[in-house]
C-alpha cells in the first residue's frame, strides 16, 4: 500500500466531535491522531466558590447520559471529606440510580450506536422494519432504565434526589417490587443482545495496554468500593482516594482533552465494561457470567472491540442485581435518610463506574464546605491514548494483510464506537 491517509473528520454515532487521521506509508502506519475538538466546558472551575450543596448538581452536567455517576461521585467525595457515613440502604438506593444509567447508556450504545456497524446499514432505522421486535424491545429497555433513574432520582437526567448522606426521597415498596418484576421479565432479552453480539464479526487483536476498574471482595462494583485496581502489566491495588497520584494526566497538541496513562508504568490504559468484566468476573451473577462464558467472554478479555459484549453481559448483569435490590428495599429496612452534615475544611475524592469506566472527582473544600478547587477525570479522557494505541495495532494489521482502504476505515470506526467514547465529557 503507497502512502495514504485515512481520514474521518467527524467521526459518527458516537456522543461529542472528534476526528481520526491515520497515515500509512508501504502497509506500515505511521501516524494516528485522535483529535479531540470540542470546545473547554469549564465545570472544574464552575463548582468553585460554590457550596457542597451545589457541586453534584453542577457537576451532573458534564453528561446528559452519565449524570448519575457524576451525581454519586461527586458526593462520595463532599462525603469523604466532612467524614460522612452512608447507610447500606442509601448505597444500595446509589447502586440503582447507577444502574439506572447504565441500562440507559448500554440499550442506546448497542442498538443506536453499534448496531448498524454490523448491519452494513448507516444507522438503526431500518431496523425498524427488518426486526421490529428486536428494536422495541431495545427502546423497551432504555426506556426502564430512564424509569428507574426517574423513580430513584427525580428526573431521568441530572437526579436531584441524591445528597450527601444520602436522598431527600424514596419510592414506596410497591413501585420497588413493579420494577424488579419488570427487570427480571426483561433479562431473556438481555440474554439474547448478548447472543446477538457475540454473532458479530469482530477483528481479532489484543490492546497492548493495561486496565483499569474498581473492584471489591465478592462483589462486582459500581459505586461501593474504595480501592481501584490497574492490571495487565502488574497487578497495583490503591485506594480510590489516592486516584490522582496513580493515574497522570497529560497534554497533547492535537487534543482538546487531557490524555491519561498509569503513572507507575506510564502505560496507557482502558477502562470500560471490559475492564470489570476482567477485574471481577467471578462476581458476576449466575445467568450473567452463564451469558458470559456462552459467548466467550471471559478473563483474560484482551480485544476491545469485546467492549460491546461486555456491555451486553452488564446488562443481564444489571437487571438481576437491581431486581434483588428491589425486592430487599421494599422490605423497609433500614433509612435513607439524609445524614447529618458538618462541613469542614479537607479535600476528598469520590470513585465510581459510569457506564463507559472509571470516573474521578476530587474536591477541596474550605472550612464553610465551599469549593476551593476541583479536579475531574472521565472515563472517555482516560481512554484516549489507549484507543490511539489500539487504532495503530488494528490498522497496522489490516495494512500488513493488504486490506483496502475503505475497509480500514471502517473497521477503525468500529474501534472507536466499541470503546463508546463520550468526547463532550472528556472535555470539562
Amino acid at each position: 500500500m503507497p502512502r495514504t491517509t485515512i481520514s474521518v473528520d467527524h467521526v459518527a454515532r458516537v456522543e461529542g466531535h472528534g476526528n481520526v487521521h491515520v497515515v500509512i506509508e508501504d502497509g506500515v502506519v505511521k501516524d494516528v491522531k485522535m483529535e479531540i475538538v470540542e470546545p473547554a466546558r469549564m465545570f472544574e472551575s464552575m463548582v468553585k466558590g460554590r457550596s457542597y450543596k451545589e457541586a453534584s448538581y453542577i457537576s451532573s452536567r458534564i453528561c446528559g447520559i452519565c449524570s448519575a455517576s457524576h451525581v454519586i461521585t461527586d458526593l462520595k467525595a463532599v462525603e469523604q471529606a466532612f467524614g460522612i457515613e452512608v447507610s447500606q440502604r442509601t448505597s444500595m438506593v446509589r447502586e440503582l440510580l447507577v444502574y439506572g444509567s447504565y441500562l440507559q447508556n448500554h440499550a442506546a450504545h448497542l442498538f443506536v450506536f453499534a448496531t448498524p456497524d454490523f448491519i452494513n446499514e448507516a444507522s438503526i432505522f431500518p431496523l425498524a422494519k427488518s426486526n421490529p421486535d428486536l428494536f422495541a424491545k431495545a427502546l423497551e429497555l432504555k426506556g426502564l432504565g430512564n424509569r428507574l433513574c426517574t423513580a430513584v432520582g427525580g428526573r431521568s437526567i441530572h437526579p436531584i434526589t441524591a445528597v450527601a448522606g444520602g436522598f431527600t426521597h424514596e419510592i414506596d415498596a410497591a413501585e420497588y417490587l413493579a420494577f424488579a418484576d419488570e427487570m427480571e421479565a426483561m433479562v431473556p432479552f438481555a440474554q439474547d443482545v448478548v447472543d446477538l453480539f457475540a454473532g458479530f464479526r469482530i477483528c481479532d487483536f489484543q490492546t497492548q495496554g493495561d486496565m483499569l476498574a474498581l473492584v471489591q471482595p465478592d462483589y462486582y462494583p459500581v459505586q461501593s468500593s474504595d480501592t481501584l485496581r490497574f492490571f495487565g502489566d502488574g497487578v497495583e491495588d490503591f485506594a480510590t482516594a489516592d486516584a490522582f497520584d496513580h493515574i497522570s494526566e497529560y497534554q497533547v497538541d492535537h487534543s482538546g482533552a487531557f490524555f491519561a496513562k498509569r503513572a507507575s508504568n506510564g502505560k496507557p490504559y482502558m477502562t470500560a465494561a471490559l475492564a470489570r468484566i476482567n477485574a471481577s468476573w467471578d462476581h458476576l451473577g449466575k445467568t450473567a457470567k452463564i451469558a458470559s462464558a456462552k459467548a466467550g467472554l471471559r478473563p483474560p478479555a484482551l480485544n476491545p472491540m469485546l467492549n460491546n459484549v461486555a456491555q451486553a453481559v452488564e446488562l443481564v448483569d444489571a437487571l438481576e442485581r437491581c431486581a434483588r435490590i428491589c425486592r430487599e428495599l421494599a422490605k423497609g429496612e433500614g433509612s435513607c435518610v439524609p445524614a447529618p452534615v458538618c462541613p469542614k475544611a479537607g479535600v476528598g475524592v469520590g470513585v465510581t463506574e459510569a457506564p463507559r469506566g472509571v470516573v474521578v472527582h476530587k474536591l477541596q473544600f474550605d472550612d464553610r464546605g465551599y469549593v476551593v478547587k476541583a479536579s475531574i477525570t472521565t472515563p472517555t479522557a482516560q481512554n484516549l491514548a489507549n484507543l490511539e494505541c489500539d487504532i495503530r495495532l488494528l490498522a497496522g494489521m489490516l495494512a500488513e494483510s493488504g486490506t483496502s482502504e475503505r475497509i480500514i476505515r471502517a473497521e477503525v470506526e468500529k474501534l472507536i464506537r466499541a470503546y463508546d467514547p463520550c468526547i463532550s465529557c472528556s472535555v470539562h
